[in-house]
């Protein structure tokens, strides 16, 4: 019976993981944190399942991870945010010689 609770409850989770393809026209996907939040909820149901031998382990297993995950991907997120931002400074110093919203600084010609 708790095979059959943890092989169900996997078989969901990626069922429910991999079942969004389909959109009319635009595709927004899933956030980093979604993202994090899916795989580690997945994982520490697994592993609490796994440990605990039972449904109570795999939960708190699952929501321990879940929390996990999105912290990471939260992370991720940001890191990701961050380089694109150096990116988007670096080409505007190299197309225009200051950067944005440095026009501000400068003493104004009168």
């Amino acid at each position: 019976m708790k095979k059959l609770l943890l092989y169900t409850g996997i078989f969901t989770a990626v069922l429910l993981s991999t079942g969004n393809f389909a959109h009319a026209q635009e595709h927004k996907g899933i956030s980093d944190q979604g993202k994090g939040a899916i795989i580690g909820g997945a994982g520490g149901a697994i592993v609490g399942g796994i440990i605990g031998h039972n449904v109570g382990g795999a939960l708190i297993g699952g929501a321990v991870g879940a929390g996990g995950g999105y912290i990471i991907g939260n992370e991720t997120r940001k890191h990701k945010e961050k380089k694109r931002l150096a990116a988007y400074r670096a080409a505007y110093y190299q197309r225009h010689g200051h950067y944005p919203n440095a026009y501000v600084y400068q003493k104004r010609k009168y």
